[in-house]
């Protein structure tokens, strides 16, 4: 079985499961925008846009001439490439972006799976959260219509879709339901798995005298991972907790939703307005792999605020490595928590106090969360661990394969 991988980054979802079907005898090819990108007994190849989405284009519009130049961009590497026999049994493609809109004109015998995240609607759970008693404009309710364009093209194209969670799923149009298959991309449940006393002790930063580590992850600094409202509670947990500690990972910058005025920062914004003993917090920027492993292992409460949005792999990987976990109390996570009673301590993400309260119940209770994280690691194994799941998608393409 031959197939074709296909994500402007690398190796983004599809790398470890790459692997692993390079290891059951698959064939796996990969096209990608990022260059040097390498992983052993993969094909891979380069695509890039011939030139930069055209300026002063309409808004509505930019986002979709970027996903047509990296659809196009693909076209023409792959119509090389199927000159020199490249003819895939399968092609994944991740949404959104483009690289997928033109497979089937390119490869008509192949089967096109759409990788799927997220849909964007004026009423979606992450616009109606931050809505004001005005809600949105209607300038803003036709952009997010608009920014569905290659990702309907996808739709009306793909011979079936893959979404990670029933919540993301939720968000597409009910009328393509019937072709999407709902399977997470799997956690590595060998590796992330709890370590007995552990102690955080990294090159950079040597924690191991601290006995109450508060942990946070995301990729960046904002209000769609709660952000602004963690370094709120912070302020209030560190000053009941003299001698706890807190660990930030991410980088200064947003990821999802709306970003601030040039020079400004959501990490800026809270180094000026919270009052905290700055010789406790540490952010270390984004980790090695091992290290943000170590980070978890050590956690005494692990912090997971999230808007209703896509469902971050750190909150599944701290659950896997047996962190005691409080969460935002919404929709995604519940499809999660509703596997395992009392796994996760769930709390308002609005109210930084009762944010703060979750926290401080978490380290005044260390058995019991203890015995909350041994709750969350089951969840994982028994649903969500890549070894399991990688063979069930495998057997479901093998099905799509014509």
């Amino acid at each position: 079985m031959r197939i074709l991988f296909l994500h402007d980054n690398f190796p983004a979802q599809f790398g470890a499961f790459g692997q692993y079907l390079a290891a059951q005898g698959w064939e796996v090819w990969f096209g990608t925008q990022r260059k040097g990108a390498a992983l052993p007994d993969f094909n891979i190849f380069n695509y890039a846009p011939h030139r930069k989405v055209t300026e002063k284009i309409h808004p509505y519009a930019g986002n979709f001439e970027r996903a047509v130049l990296a659809g196009q961009a693909v076209a023409r590497t792959g119509l090389e490439l199927k000159k020199k026999g490249l003819s895939p049994d399968i092609v994944m493609a991740h949404s959104g972006w483009g690289p997928g809109l033109f497979v089937k004109d390119v490869w008509p015998r192949a089967k096109y799976v759409g990788y799927f995240e997220w849909y964007y609607r004026s009423d979606a759970p992450d616009v109606v959260f931050f809505a004001d008693d005005a809600g949105q404009s209607i300038d803003e309710q036709l952009r997010a219509r608009a920014r569905n364009a290659a990702i309907l093209m996808d739709l009306g194209s793909c011979d079936a879709g893959l979404c990670p969670t029933e919540f993301q799923k939720e968000q597409f149009p009910e009328c393509f339901h019937s072709k999407m298959e709902v399977m997470h991309d799997g956690i590595d449940t060998d590796t992330y798995k709890p370590q007995a006393n552990a102690r955080l002790k990294l090159p950079q930063l040597d924690l191991g005298h601290v006995d109450e580590l508060v942990t946070y992850v995301a990729r960046g600094m904002e209000p769609y991972r709660g952000f602004p409202e963690f370094m709120k509670a912070l302020e209030i947990v560190l000053k009941e907790r003299p001698n706890a500690h807190a660990v930030i990972l991410g980088e200064d910058r947003v990821a999802y939703g709306k970003k601030l005025p040039e020079g400004e920062s959501f990490k800026k914004r809270a180094q000026a307005e919270c009052t905290l003993d700055w010789d406790r917090v540490h952010f270390t920027g984004l980790l090695p792999r091992p290290q943000y492993l170590q980070v978890l292992q050590a956690s005494s409460a692990h912090v997971y605020l999230t808007i209703p949005f896509v469902l971050s792999w750190s909150m599944m990987e701290a659950m896997s490595t047996g962190c005691p976990i409080v969460a935002a109390d919404v929709a995604p996570v519940h499809e999660i928590s509703e596997k395992g009673a009392e796994a996760l301590r769930l709390t308002t993400l609005k109210d930084p106090a009762e944010v703060a309260r979750a926290i401080i119940e978490t380290l005044n209770h260390r058995e019991h969360s203890r015995e909350m994280g041994e709750r969350a690691r089951k969840i994982i194994t028994e649903s969500f661990a890549a070894k399991d799941l990688y063979r069930q998608k495998m057997e479901w393409l093998a099905g799509l394969a014509p």
